[in-house]
């Protein structure tokens, strides 16, 4: 069985995910890793701790946010 989301606005179908699927089964399904993103469901945002009770349904609605470090080394 597959799941529908709402991914940072876009419509998106999860093959591997099922409606007893969890947030953090998600995150990993996204190839993220979960010290560097941060996750809104249904509005709410959801501290790392919570990922794995959070279970997901049909239509859920998330934004997700990867952050990246990096820059341009030093500054004159």
């Amino acid at each position: 069985m597959s799941l529908t989301l709402v991914l940072n606005g876009q419509s998106r179908i999860f093959d591997s995910l099922s409606r007893d699927s969890s947030l953090d089964q998600l995150v990993a399904e996204l190839g993220l890793q979960g010290d560097r993103v941060a996750v809104e469901h249904n509005g709410e945002i959801v501290p790392r701790a919570g990922w794995p009770q959070t279970i997901l349904s049909e239509g859920d609605k998330l934004e997700v946010v990867h952050f990246v470090g990096g820059g341009c080394g030093v500054v004159d």
